[in-house]
């Protein structure tokens, strides 16, 4: 029978099936024999194939082919990805300047993986409410950063219901997954997009000025009007992973288009004359954040964060 993953808690799965039921299902055992180096081989937005049992929960035997996915590097710097959802028409990260800060860094680490991944972004910098006139301008700012490298960039408030619309829009007969750092206000956004909502939400850690977890597990929720959006646990840090050190560029739209003027093919713009790259950066063309971060996951490469080349 085929169905549809729905939530990922761990070592069950919840599995909507064609014939429209939600059940728990579980892993059939000598899956795992398969040599899938991930820390869970199914996630949420898997299309699988399951086999009910008379007596236990029924059984994933197969995950059929999947459009794509979206990964990140464990905390625990295992060589395993860590597949957060699968089969995605578009990523909403949910970014903040304040309350708590989403670095460059972090944003430009998941830019490039969903680059990689051939995955859409959509960047929303969210709480645009509760911010002062400086950290409204510096919002503005990053906006006309990603707006210009060529993503589309909102500053929003999930208070505000003219924000929802348009985001609502955006979502229609889409999957889409909602991420960012804990306490960017990813669950508040999920409650006010699907009707009867019920996404934990927490306040921030004043002292510390950083979000809690409240999400702890991914859960694909149905939109009113058409699509799904999947809700993830908050993401402290981004680990880069499954790339090799000279793509790095290629996931940097910017970065690739002028290293096509580069005076040598295997240029990585760091110190090699006649790089095009360089003038670049030199002359404003390319922000001085992205070639910070672009430098920063080279050296990522440099330490063997990456994949070893083939």
């Amino acid at each position: 029978m085929k169905a549809l993953v729905v939530k990922n808690t761990g070592n069950i799965y919840q599995v909507s099936t064609e014939d429209g039921r939600l059940i728990d299902a579980r892993l059939k055992g000598n899956y795992r024999l398969k040599g899938v180096k991930s820390t869970s081989p199914v996630t949420v937005g898997d299309r699988v194939l399951i086999e009910e049992t008379r007596d236990n929960a029924p059984l994933i035997y197969e995950i059929e082919d999947r459009k794509n996915f979206f990964v990140r590097k464990p905390s625990n710097l295992s060589k395993q990805l860590h597949v957060i959802a699968a089969n995605l028409d578009q990523i909403f990260l949910v970014a903040t300047v304040n309350y708590p800060v989403t670095t460059t860094s972090f944003i430009d680490r998941f830019l490039a993986t969903a680059e990689a991944y051939r995955i859409p972004v959509v960047i929303l910098i969210n709480k645009c409410d509760r911010y002062s006139e400086e950290d409204l301008e510096y919002a503005g700012a990053l906006a006309d950063l990603y707006k210009t490298t060529g993503y589309k960039c909102y500053p929003i408030s999930a208070e505000k219901d003219e924000d929802l619309s348009f985001i609502s829009a955006m979502l229609k007969d889409k999957i889409t997954l909602f991420s960012g750092h804990s306490g960017a206000g990813k669950s508040t956004l999920v409650n006010r997009l699907v009707p009867g909502g019920s996404q934990k939400t927490r306040e921030i850690s004043e002292y510390h000025n950083k979000g809690m977890h409240t999400t702890t597990f991914s859960e694909m929720l149905t939109l009113p009007d058409g699509g799904y959006i999947i809700d993830t646990p908050g993401i402290k840090g981004f680990g880069v992973f499954d790339m090799e050190g000279v793509e790095v560029s290629h996931y940097f739209p910017e970065i690739f288009r002028f290293s096509k003027d580069c005076r040598f093919d295997d240029c990585t713009h760091r110190r090699e004359p006649g790089c095009a790259v360089l003038k670049a950066v030199s002359e404003h063309l390319i922000a001085e954040s992205r070639y910070r971060s672009y430098i920063g996951m080279l050296e990522d490469g440099s330490e063997g964060k990456y994949r070893e080349k083939q």
